[in-house]
This record gives structure tokens, C-alpha cells and sequence, in this order.
């Protein structure tokens, strides 16, 4: 498995404080078979200057150094844009990998039209942004993030909140059961999050194909830099009413 959003680079935002903290979580992340991790720690558009800060340069230097072989990592940046994509990213210094593609985040209470306004500034400029987590926005539904998917935006749901009650959990099981999530991350900020906890529930949804797409195949394919594939919706269930209609239709 494969996840490329995380705040494991020690020290330089609200993520993991120390070397040491990230290492224990990388080490849990192999066992649960996590081969590649994106680092992307917080950074806001209007501050960025020249690409990734010398904290942030020092930081991975420590953690690289120290991390376990089994994990492999890579760079990267959650950008918020409170402004137009500033030219560090346009160069892609903070993309993931150094490809065309950027992880971005918006405030949680923002307008969908303000969002559809700056994906679409960053295609223009020929990236591809990821849409951190857009089931936290009080904006996101189904027609949303479909709306912003045809832009070429791609999203990422958060693992975790599968299992999560109401709200966000109900925005991002919507999500991956019509299809509109294209990889899941689990954002672990130096804790026990992890990608492995969308396994069961979407085994449980009979999702064994969605789960190699979200958590193989497309972040693979973002690392190589290479198009993403389409997840098709998770297969619909027979209910109680659906079966008993169909038995007084036969009769």
C-alpha cells in the first residue's frame, strides 16, 4: 500500500515532533504493509517563497537517515491556497515526487465555487491538484466533487473517516461508493492513523477492486506521474424491499 499524505517530517508543523515519533509510526506502517509514504507537511501559499523551508530541508535529512528501509519516502506538501499557486509549486519543488501533481486544502468552511475557482488556476498551470480530504468541507456532496473531478482534479479521502459516524463519515462513504475518490491517505499526523483500516470496510462493500485502485495502483501511478484509472462505484446491495419486489414480480 501506498500513502501520500502524512505529517511525519519532525517538527515543522501540528504533525510529528520528533524523529524518534515518526520512526515508531513508520515501523508500524510496515507491518501493516505500507511500502511508500509521501511526507507532506502544512505550508500555506501566501508564505511560500522559494519551495520547502531549511527546517523542513533538516527535518527530512534527520528522518531519512533514521527511517526504517521498508518504507520508502518521498516529498512533498500539503499546500493551502489562501492565494493563486505561487511559483515554488509552479516549479514543482513541493509537488509529490517532483511531479505535476500537488496536494492542496482549502478552509473547511469554504464556498465549492471558490474551490472549482483555484483547481482550476492550478491546471492552468499544468499541475494536477489532489484535493486533500474533501469530505471536511461543509461545501463537499456528490455533485461537488464530481463537478470538480471534471476540471481534472483528483481526491483524496481520508481512510479513517470510512468508519467515522455522520458528517464527515457519511461525505466520504458517499464519496468511494459512487466512484469519486481516487486514492485514500490517512493523514497520520504522528499518531496511530493508517490507510490499513479502509481494508475491512471495503471488504465488507465488496470493494477488493477499489481498494488496489485507492491504495496501490493510483498513488503509484501519481508517484511515476503518470495518469490515474478510473474507480468504478462499489457494487449497490440487494435490499430487503429490492428482493421482495422482485419475488412478487416472478409470481
Amino acid at each position: 500500500m501506498i500513502d501520500l499524505h502524512s505529517h511525519l517530517l519532525p517538527g515543522v508543523d501540528d504533525g510529528s515532533r520528533s524523529v524518534g515519533q515518526s520512526v515508531r509510526v513508520l515501523r508500524t506502517f510496515a507491518m501493516k504493509g505500507i511500502t511508500d509514504l509521501a511526507c507532506t507537511p502544512h505550508m500555506v501559499s501566501s508564505q511560500m517563497a522559494n519551495g520547502f523551508t531549511e527546517a523542513q530541508d533538516a527535518a527530512w535529512k534527520a528522518l531519512t537517515a533514521e527511517a526504517p528501509p521498508e518504507v520508502r519516502l518521498h516529498r512533498g506538501a500539503e499546500v493551502m491556497l489562501d492565494r493563486p499557486v505561487p511559483p515554488a509549486a509552479a516549479e514543482r519543488k513541493v509537488t509529490i515526487n517532483g511531479t505535476r501533481y500537488l496536494l492542496v486544502e482549502f478552509p473547511r468552511m469554504v464556498p465549492a465555487e471558490i474551490v472549482g475557482r483555484a483547481l482550476y488556476e492550478v491546471i492552468q498551470i499544468g499541475l494536477v491538484p489532489i484535493l486533500a480530504h474533501p469530505e471536511r468541507y461543509t461545501s463537499c456532496s456528490v455533485q461537488t466533487v464530481r463537478a470538480w473531478r471534471e476540471l481534472g482534479a483528483v481526491m483524496q479521502v481520508d481512510a479513517t473517516t470510512l468508519t467515522l459516524p455522520r458528517n464527515r463519515g457519511d461525505r466520504a462513504r458517499d464519496l468511494v461508493r459512487h466512484g469519486l475518490a481516487d486514492i485514500l491517505a490517512a493523514d497520520n499526523h504522528g499518531d496511530e492513523r493508517n490507510v490499513a483500516t479502509a481494508l475491512d470496510w471495503l471488504g465488507e462493500h465488496e470493494g477488493a477492486e477499489q481498494a488496489l485502485l485507492l491504495l496501490d495502483a493510483n498513488p503509484r501511478a501519481i508517484l511515476d506521474d503518470q495518469a490515474t484509472y478510473e474507480v468504478d462505484p462499489l457494487p449497490v446491495r440487494d435490499s430487503l424491499w429490492r428482493k421482495m419486489q422482485r419475488m412478487f414480480e416472478s409470481e
